[in-house]
């Protein structure tokens, strides 16, 4: 019966927000009583990450950020932390997604039949989830990388089976960087931090300094540079780890109190996290330049060199990493890169 009651206050609670009674049945002080609460469902995912935390922001709208992959274990998981806070799936009316990799965007399409909720993609990956929907492996990317063919085929294979536990979405708006998301009592304000994707991003809830940060600050992992396209210049890469360390830097410059990830625990110290992460990528990057050849190297190569045992979705993780790291180097001019052919190639920057 406790556990009763206790769905029940929820429930009330939202709903007179909703009507704008407050204790004292003023409408003008619903927010002195009324606030916006944020909660963590936890949900499973068949990737190696484990489960994905998505949060659902009790307010008006009803709205959840990120929805888990749609498998049946995902959409069971989520139906019932629902129940157990009062609610159910047509009472979410907004979904905001912070990327579109398919354990945070893979139930959107299923929620949105359900409720008719509307989705929310940042612009650079809109049609990621649109009805031209594309897998993450793109084939002359990984050929550029020094990908064998035959390696080639076995990742695009292994991509088509995660690309299913995502829908196509048919409605879908983007947002872009500062563009707020209001509710009753107050505001979620986009923060775009690339990086792990291009269109990674946080929501910031500004009086509490509190972000919801997607993949972006994970506590005991660092998230992966995917390899991707640029969206503004479509002919090269995305320089995914250079864009990281300025997203970096932009969140450290907001001083959040409280940051919760998608993956993992909470992260309450970022300034202590900020340089932690911060040694860690230019450590690697050092030991990546430090492995560079005299002959040279391909990302596929160097990608062997730094995770040996990466196999399938792993290895064009690995390849992503190698990328990466390259392509920074050259940025800091550690490293020289030119093409032979479809190939780039690496050297030593005096070499």
């Amino acid at each position: 019966m406790a556990q009763c009651r206790k769905i029940d206050r929820h429930r009330a609670a939202y709903c007179l927000t909703r009507l704008g009674v407050s204790r004292f049945g003023l409408t003008r002080v619903r927010t002195l009583f009324f606030i916006m609460r944020i909660e963590k469902l936890v949900i499973p995912t068949p990737f190696p990450v484990g489960p994905i935390n998505i949060y659902l922001v009790v307010d008006d709208p009803i709205t959840l950020v990120d929805t888990g992959p749609k498998t049946d274990p995902a959409a069971a998981a989520l139906r019932e932390q629902l129940r157990e806070l009062g609610f159910n799936t047509e009472d979410v009316k907004r979904i905001v997604l912070t990327h579109t990799h398919e354990d945070h965007c893979g139930l959107a399409g299923t929620l949105q039949r359900e409720s008719g909720a509307r989705v929310y993609v940042h612009e650079w990956e809109f049609q990621n989830i649109s009805d031209q929907r594309r897998t993450r492996v793109d084939p002359e990317l990984l050929k550029c990388a020094g990908a064998p063919g035959e390696e080639l085929e076995r990742m695009t294979a292994r991509y088509q089976l995660i690309h299913n536990l995502a829908d196509a979405v048919e409605d879908v708006e983007a947002y872009r960087d500062e563009q707020e998301f209001v509710f009753a009592s107050g505001a979620l304000r986009v923060v775009h931090t690339p990086g792990h994707t291009p269109g990674s991003s946080c929501l910031l809830r500004e009086g509490a300094r509190l972000l919801l940060s997607g993949d972006t600050i994970l506590k005991n992992i660092t998230p992966n540079p995917v390899l991707n396209r640029d969206p503004i210049n479509p002919n090269r890469r995305f320089p995914s780890l250079g864009e990281y360390l300025v997203s970096l830097a932009r969140i450290r410059a907001l001083a959040p109190t409280l940051i919760k990830t998608s993956h993992g625990d909470d992260v309450a110290d970022y300034e202590e996290h900020f340089h932690r992460l911060v040694r860690h990528i230019h450590g690697r990057l050092a030991k990546v330049v430090s492995l560079v050849p005299k002959q040279g190297v391909t990302a596929w190569e160097m990608s062997k060199l730094m995770f040996p045992d990466a196999r399938d979705i792993n290895r064009f993780l690995a390849v992503s990493e190698a990328v990466a790291n390259l392509d920074l180097a050259v940025a800091e001019g550690k490293l020289r890169v030119e093409r032979k052919g479809d190939i780039e190639i690496y050297t030593g920057a005096t070499s």
